[in-house]
């Protein structure tokens, strides 16, 4: 088996960009994708799931100047869990998609 997410949806917030010391680029943005399903009662329900995200170089750099907040994507990647400790001392738990692929969905001309 082999550990591939792919999601189609709205970014969320605009891309938070840093270049770390090396010069790497990493991205973090979210993603809305939507489901609905019809509820016993006939009645039509819809679900936004909201996905974190994370890419490096390359990726990073296409995400830093052609994604924007609304914009509608396809991504291709992978889940990563991991932990850390919060300045309260608390482990905090984080799972996320690092994004491989990226493919623009909507027409837009240029960055907002």
């Amino acid at each position: 088996m082999k550990n591939q997410v792919q999601l189609i949806g709205n970014v969320g917030q605009a891309p938070e960009i840093k270049v770390l010391d090396n010069g790497r680029k990493l991205a973090k943005f979210s993603l809305a994708t939507n489901e609905s399903y019809r509820a016993a009662s006939g009645e039509k329900i819809q679900q936004t799931q909201w996905h974190r995200l994370v890419a490096w170089g390359r990726t990073a750099e296409f995400i830093e100047n052609y994604v924007s907040r609304g914009r509608r994507i396809a991504i291709q990647g992978k889940l990563n869990n991991r932990s850390y400790t919060g300045a309260d001392g608390q482990t905090r738990y984080v799972t996320e998609v690092v994004v491989d692929e990226v493919l623009l969905l909507d027409s837009r001309k240029e960055k907002n």
